[in-house]
C-alpha cells in the first residue's frame, strides 16, 4: 500500500468473503484501526490434518501502531475462534457483550492469556470513541442472545455492519431487534452497510427459532425412551428450549461434549439459560433413570469425527451407549461439505435401532440468517449510499447485490470485494483501491501458519499413493555402493506380495546410480533427483501409481 491514505476511510475484509467463517473487516482512517469480528472457519476436506483456519493479520501486525480496538457482533466461533491467535501478537481492548466476553474468556483461559487481555462489556446504549472512530451497536436476532450489528460513525460518514441476523417476531429469550435504532440510523443516513448474506438465495423470511421448540415438545411427549438432541453448543436459544421440554416433560437433562458443557456453564452463569436446579445431571448418573426420564444434550451435530454423538453411533463413546428405542435429534442444518459425515452418523444410529429425527425429515432446525425478505427489510431500514454484501459465499453474495439493487441502492454503489480488497472513501465517494495481503493461515496441532499449500500436497499424495523409501549408502573413497538400496513401502503396496516389483525397482535404483556417477553426478541433489525420476517412471508404468519416492543417500 504506497498511496497516502491520511484522509481516507478504508474498509478491508480481511475474512468472511467468498466463504462461509473467519470474519474479519478492518476500518482504518488516518492513524486509527479498529476490527470487527476475529473468527475461525472449519478445515475443508482437502486440508487433511488441518484443525482450523484464521485470517492472515499480517496487515493488522503491520500497522499495530494504528490499532485501537476490536468488536465482536456475536459468540459463534466463526467470529471470536480466532481472537486467541490475534491477542498473542497484537495486545489491544476487546469490545462485545456480555454473553460473547463470557466465551470468549474460555478460549483465552484455553490459550492462558486471559490475564493479559482487555475485555470490555458493551450494550445497546454503549459509545465507544477510539480516534478517529465513533462506535455504537444494535441488537439483531441471531441463533444465539446478544448477537448486535455495529454503526461506526467515521469522518467520512456512518459505515453498518450488521453482524449475522435475522429478523424473528416471537424471539425466544423475549429481546427484539433494535428497530428503531436501524431505522434511526437509516434517517440520519449511512454512507455504507456492509450485511449478511448467508441466506441470500432462500426466498421470504425465515422461521421463527419457537417453531423448533414446538417440534422438540411433540417429539419429547411422544419418545418412550431416551432423547438424545444434537445442536450447536452455541445455539443457546434452542438447548433453552430443550431444556423447558424436559422440564415439561418430568426428564432430567445430561449434557455431553466439551464445548456444550462449557457454554451451558457460561449461558447459566450470566442469566441467559434459565434452568431448574434438579434439572440438570451428569452422564454418570444415567443409569440410576428410567429411559422416560431422561434427556441428553450432544454435540456431533455436524458428524465430526471425534464429536460425543458420533462416538455414541459407533459405540466408542465411555460413558454413553445408543439402545434400540433412544430417540435422537440432529437439531442443525448440514454446513457444506459435511453432508458425508452427517450421513454416515445417521445411519449408524439407524443401524442401532435408534428413532433418529434430523432436518430433511423433520422441523428440528430453524437458520439464525435472515432470508430475502429480511435482507431487504434491513437495506430499507438503514438506506445505505453504498452497500458491501459480506459472509457468505461469492454466489450468496451476487444474489444480496441484486436485492441490494432492486430497493433502490444504486448498482454503481454495490462492491463485491474479495478477502484483501481495500475500499476507499473519500468526500463521500467510494472506489477499489489495491490491495492488502490477506488469506488463510492454516492452524495443524500447536502449529500457526506452518503448513501451507506445499505441505497439503505432500500430504493428498501420501493419502492417495502412499510414499516409498530408498535407502542408499555410498563409499566416499569409491563412489559405490556399498549397501543397499533398501525399499521401504508404506501405503503403496504391500512388501510380501509385491516382492518382484520391489527386487526389479532396487535393481534401477542401482544402475541409475551408477549411470549418474560414472557421468561424475557427485552432487546429492543431482543423485537424488536422477532416483527420483527413475524410479517414479517404472512405477508409473507398472502399477499407474504415483507414490511419493522419498531417496536417502548416506555417504561413508
Amino acid at each position: 500500500m504506497n498511496r497516502n491514505y491520511t484522509h481516507k476511510l478504508l474498509i478491508i475484509p480481511l475474512g468472511g468473503l467468498g466463504e462461509i467463517g473467519k470474519n474479519m473487516t478492518a476500518y482504518v482512517y488516518g492513524n486509527d484501526m479498529i476490527v470487527v469480528d476475529a473468527g475461525l472457519k472449519f478445515p475443508e476436506e482437502e486440508m487433511l490434518g488441518i484443525d482450523i483456519v484464521i485470517p492472515d493479520i499480517t496487515f493488522l501486525v503491520e500497522n499495530k501502531q494504528k490499532f485501537r480496538g476490536l468488536f465482536l457482533t456475536h459468540g459463534h466461533e466463526d467470529h471470536i475462534g480466532g481472537l486467541a491467535y490475534v491477542l498473542k501478537s497484537l495486545q489491544v481492548p476487546v469490545y462485545a457483550t456480555r454473553l460473547t466476553l463470557g466465551l470468549v474468556e474460555g478460549k483465552l483461559r484455553e490459550h492462558g492469556i486471559l490475564d493479559q487481555a482487555k475485555l470490555i462489556p458493551i450494550t445497546n446504549e454503549s459509545e465507544i470513541r477510539l480516534g478517529n472512530f465513533t462506535v455504537s451497536c444494535f441488537y439483531v436476532n441471531h441463533s444465539i442472545p446478544d448477537a448486535v450489528g455495529f454503526a461506526i460513525d467515521t469522518p467520512e460518514g456512518v459505515v453498518v455492519q450488521t453482524g449475522d441476523f435475522k429478523f424473528d417476531q416471537t424471539p425466544v429469550d423475549g429481546r427484539h431487534a433494535d428497530y428503531a435504532k436501524m431505522t434511526g440510523l437509516g434517517a440520519r443516513g449511512v454512507l455504507a452497510l456492509l450485511s449478511d448474506s448467508t441466506n441470500a438465495e432462500r426466498a421470504g423470511f425465515t422461521m421463527s427459532e419457537r417453531t423448533v421448540g414446538a417440534t422438540i415438545d411433540d417429539v419429547f411427549r411422544a419418545a418412550s425412551g431416551r432423547v438424545i438432541l444434537a445442536t450447536f453448543a452455541s445455539n443457546i436459544h434452542r438447548l433453552q428450549q430443550v431444556i423447558n421440554a424436559a422440564e415439561r416433560t418430568g426428564r432430567k437433562v445430561a449434557v455431553v461434549g466439551r464445548s456444550m458443557v462449557n457454554n451451558i456453564t457460561v449461558a447459566k452463569d450470566l442469566g441467559y439459560l434459565q434452568v431448574a436446579p434438579s434439572t440438570l445431571i451428569e452422564p454418570d448418573d444415567l443409569s440410576r433413570y428410567d429411559a422416560r426420564e431422561v434427556a441428553l444434550l450432544t454435540t456431533g451435530s455436524q458428524g465430526e469425527p471425534m464429536s460425543a454423538l458420533t462416538r455414541m453411533a459407533r459405540a466408542t463413546h465411555r460413558k454413553v451407549e445408543i439402545h434400540p428405542g433412544d430417540t435422537v435429534i440432529i437439531a442443525s442444518s448440514p454446513i457444506p461439505g459435511n453432508e458425508k459425515s452427517i450421513s454416515r452418523t445417521i445411519d449408524q444410529l439407524f443401524r442401532i435401532g435408534a428413532h433418529v429425527i434430523y432436518q430433511s425429515v423433520s422441523g428440528v432446525h430453524v437458520s439464525g440468517h435472515g432470508s430475502q425478505e429480511e435482507l431487504k427489510l434491513m437495506l430499507n431500514f438503514i438506506r445505505p449510499k453504498y452497500f458491501v454484501p459480506v459472509h457468505g459465499e461469492f454466489r450468496m453474495q451476487n444474489r444480496h447485490a441484486q436485492l441490494a439493487e432492486a430497493t433502490g441502492v444504486n448498482p454503481d454503489n454495490i462492491f463485491i470485494m474479495d478477502i484483501g480488497d481495500v475500499l476507499e472513501f473519500q468526500g463521500g465517494v467510494a472506489r477499489l483501491g489495491g490491495k492488502v495481503q490477506a488469506g488463510a493461515v492454516m492452524i495443524d496441532g500447536l502449529g500457526v501458519g506452518d503448513v501451507g499449500n506445499i505441505v497439503l500436497r505432500d500430504r493428498k499424495l501420501l493419502s492417495q499413493d502412499g510414499i516409498l523409501v530408498v535407502v542408499v549408502t555410498l563409499s566416499k573413497q569409491t563412489r559405490s555402493v556399498l549397501s543397499g538400496p533398501d525399499i521401504i513401502s508404506r501405503g503403496f503396496v504391500y512388501v510380501r506380495e509385491s516382492e518382484e516389483l520391489l527386487d526389479e525397482a532396487s535393481r534401477i535404483v542401482s544402475a541409475t546410480l551408477q549411470r549418474l556417477m560414472t557421468d561424475n553426478v557427485s552432487d546429492w541433489s543431482g543423485l537424488k533427483t536422477g532416483v527420483r525420476d527413475a524410479l517414479s517412471r517404472y512405477l508409473y508404468e507398472q502399477t499407474r501409481r504415483r507414490p511419493m519416492v522419498l531417496p536417502i543417500i548416506m555417504e561413508v
